[in-house]
């Protein structure tokens, strides 16, 4: 990612005057009359996400006005700034009322992203921001984490398969001095990974089912389990999704994106934790050794899970992982998955769900992602639908039956069975933005991140 956050430039560097709507007259009053004549005619009214760029006498630019709208405004307005001006260096003359320097240069980063890997024409020059008194390498750190998610997500399956998020695993852990070690194939049922290997043992050789784990930090500091759902694509296995629902099902890994993306900030900004990163990396493929409707699955844990559906595939990969986790007996884990429909359906695709018993650790949470303006919802780990999860012929099943209806709900109900008995969430991501607008590009979005390394540096301080 091109470095678009600096601390000076040898350029020239455009003053950017950001604006509540009620400061507008102020400033106007005293500017030359050619100034307050081109915001009447241009409608400039400071809305926010409003740019105005104002010409010098040379034709070049004098300055930007940026709008804030008519009370404090959200810091994330300015992610749509760098979409509306002009290649150049940029600078904000002075940093709004609520609004810190830190967290415009972090808007507008990660407002900066484009994903043009497969484009002939790249995006090339973007513009820039000089900024004073910021602690721009840890600004750089968390947006270049959350374009690695992204640009995980966005590429398609062919390019990234399970050893293709074996292989960026591998490259973050040594960069920051990690630990890693990965299972394959056959040896997932040797080292009793059993419902990792049954979902993506369909796929070709070449896209044969693993599991990643990333081990960092020094002895003696508490543990943070982060176990992400891999599976590369999603056909919905022998239980196929229609052509609709598997258009965008390269995105089926962006939980594995999440976790990767959030612990690399973790070691960049060397937290005091030790880190335990979980990733099974599968292809729910169809083959004539693809998992059926009706079989009965062994799980690391004991359990067995009648398979109701193999298009409920994630959370029988997380069921192993999360029993992993447990073993190595965490102070906190969170697990972040693309895992149901059910949840969009309650949501939409900005505002994820998450699921704890733990009111301590939600509270954090929600202050977290207030601070940082990355949205979620608590939702109830409601335990009047545990019996919808119940097998005739197994201990639990994969689908829950139909009345239980709250398909969110009830997959993070199944995933409570195999989590650890400490601390626990439950992320049930989007990873993904389907309408593009200016800071918010089409396509992949790196949801929750944020939200959860502000947590984890406060809770571990």
């Amino acid at each position: 990612m091109t470095e678009v956050i600096l601390a000076t430039s040898d350029r020239a560097v455009v003053p950017v005057h950001a604006l509540y709507d009620g400061d507008l007259a102020g400033f106007l009053e005293g500017r030359p009359a050619f100034v307050k004549a081109f915001a009447e005619t241009a409608e400039f009214k400071a809305k926010a996400g409003q740019v105005l760029v104002l010409p010098n006498t040379e034709g070049g630019i004098d300055r930007v006005l940026f709008g804030l709208g008519s009370s404090l405004a959200d810091f994330m307005v300015f992610r749509g700034l760098p979409a509306k001006l002009p290649n150049g260096d940029y600078r904000l003359a002075v940093a709004p009322v609520g609004i810190s320097a830190d967290q415009v240069a972090l808007a507008f980063a990660l407002g900066s992203y484009k994903f043009d890997r497969y484009k002939q024409k790249k995006v090339g020059d973007r513009p820039r921001l000089v900024v004073d008194g910021v602690d721009i390498a840890e600004v750089n750190s968390i947006a270049h984490a959350c374009a690695l998610a992204r640009d995980m997500v966005n590429t398609p399956a062919n390019d990234l398969g399970p050893l293709q998020l074996e292989t960026i695993a591998r490259e973050i852990a040594e960069q920051h001095g990690a630990s890693i070690t990965v299972i394959t194939g056959d040896g997932l049922l040797e080292a009793n990974y059993p419902s990792v290997h049954a979902v993506g043992r369909a796929a070709v050789e070449a896209r044969a089912p693993r599991m990643i784990e990333i081990t960092w930090g020094e002895a003696g500091n508490p543990l943070v389990a982060l176990v992400g759902k891999g599976v590369v694509f999603d056909t919905g296995g022998l239980d196929i999704k229609p052509s609709a629902g598997m258009r965008q099902m390269k995105k089926d890994m962006g939980g594995a994106a999440a976790v990767l993306g959030l612990g690399r900030m973790i070691m960049a900004a060397k937290l005091p934790v030790r880190l335990a990163i979980l990733v099974p990396a599968v292809e729910n493929a169809i083959s004539g050794d693809a998992m059926r409707p009706g079989d009965i699955l062994d799980s690391r844990k004991g359990l067995t899970i009648e398979v109701g559906n193999t298009d409920a595939e994630g959370r029988l990969i997380l069921a192993d992982a999360l029993t992993r986790a447990a073993e190595l007996q965490p102070a906190l884990t969170l697990d972040l998955a693309t895992l149901t429909g059910a949840a969009r359906a309650a949501l939409g695709p900005q505002l994820p769900p998450f699921y704890t018993d733990d009111d301590e650790l939600a509270g954090q949470i929600e202050t977290a992602m207030g601070e940082v303006s990355d949205p979620m919802w608590r939702m109830p780990l409601w335990k009047g639908y545990v019996d919808a999860l119940d097998s005739d012929i197994a201990d639990i099943k994969n689908d829950p039956d139909g009345w239980a209806q709250a398909g969110s709900v009830t997959a993070a109900l199944f995933l409570q069975r195999f989590a650890p008995t400490g601390p626990w969430a439950h992320f049930d991501i989007f990873a993904w933005n389907p309408r593009g607008r200016p800071g918010w590009t089409a396509g992949a979005e790196a949801q929750a991140i944020r939200a959860l390394y502000q947590m984890i540096r406060t809770r571990f301080a």
